[in-house]
């Protein structure tokens, strides 16, 4: 069982910077692909990015291409999304995800371990 803990949220003006933190623990996630998803409100739970365990492979949606970077450092269990140039509509719940397999897809169906989730709030 891989217990995931999500933070690093804020309330930031557009433009600006975040670096959200999901931190692994109850066993290493060292072979789990992570991801990254985000759910404003009223809207469905969308795939924001992905890495590979070996952080290898990354991938990410058209919508934060050239603004997101996922990253892993697997010697202190922790998955890492550096988010740049924020805008308004970045603002919600951003969760990580660890699936069971070297590297998940894009759907949340193919992740088995979920964190709380950290809230994004970009002002305008």
């Amino acid at each position: 069982q891989v217990q995931l803990v999500d933070s690093g949220g804020g309330l930031v003006q557009a433009g600006g910077s975040l670096r959200l933190s999901c931190a692994a623990s109850g066993r290493t996630f060292i072979g789990y692909g992570v991801a990254w998803f985000r759910q404003a409100p009223g809207k469905e739970r969308e795939f924001v990015a992905s890495i590979s365990w070996s952080g290898s492979s990354t991938g990410y949606a058209d919508s934060v291409k050239g603004r997101f970077t996922i990253s892993r450092d697997n010697a202190k269990n922790t998955a890492y999304l550096q988010i740049d140039s924020l805008k308004p509509e970045d603002t919600a719940v951003y969760y990580c995800a660890a699936a069971l397999t070297s590297m998940g897809g894009s759907y949340p169906s193919h992740y088995a371990y979920w964190g709380q989730g950290t809230q994004v709030t970009v002002s305008s």
